[in-house]
């Protein structure tokens, strides 16, 4: 399956300039959002990363395609929230967005130290959210394995911005 056949452009969204890449038509699709976790398992067991503990999907977007990977991979999921969204105990990590700045939280005992986890997003771009997940990771104790992306906008060069270890990304732009 093409999946950038199924990915709908939207010209100057959000701002005049820019090209969103919708990943909505591909969730609707009748056979789309399996094969995209099919193709995740499958790339992330080429990659020989061995047994995963956990998916961490990035809100919001990454909730969608995470909590289904987990089940695919037999592991737990856990979720990356926006300030004041959880109700225990945080890990939090502020960083830099191209004007200003923003914060992710992780719950304490969402992952314990040793436990093997990967990070999903529908997007890489600048990759400054995943990154910053990367720290909560840190924090945490627990080892990132893995990273995968449904969409990596190359040009923004992104992955330099990350740890190094292996990525899954499904269509490149």
């Amino acid at each position: 399956m093409d999946f950038k056949n199924i990915i709908r452009d939207v010209p100057d969204f959000p701002q005049q300039g820019i090209i969103f890449r919708d990943i909505t038509p591909l969730l609707a699709h009748p056979q789309g959002l399996t094969k995209v976790i099919q193709s995740f398992q499958t790339g992330f067991a080429e990659l020989n990363i061995g047994k995963v503990d956990a998916v961490i999907g990035i809100e919001s977007r990454g909730f969608i395609l995470g909590a289904p990977l987990a089940i695919a991979l037999n592991c737990g999921f856990v979720p990356v929230r926006k300030p004041q969204k959880l109700p225990s105990a945080v890990f939090r990590v502020e960083y830099t967005l191209e004007y200003g700045t923003d914060t992710l939280e992780m719950h304490q005992d969402a992952i314990a130290k040793g436990q093997r986890v990967i990070i999903i997003d529908d997007v890489i771009a600048t990759g400054g959210t995943a990154a910053a997940t990367a720290k909560l990771v840190q924090q945490s104790g627990a080892d990132l394995v893995g990273y995968g992306f449904l969409i990596e906008l190359d040009f923004l060069a992104g992955r330099q911005a990350l740890p190094a270890v292996p990525i899954v990304s499904l269509v490149n732009y």
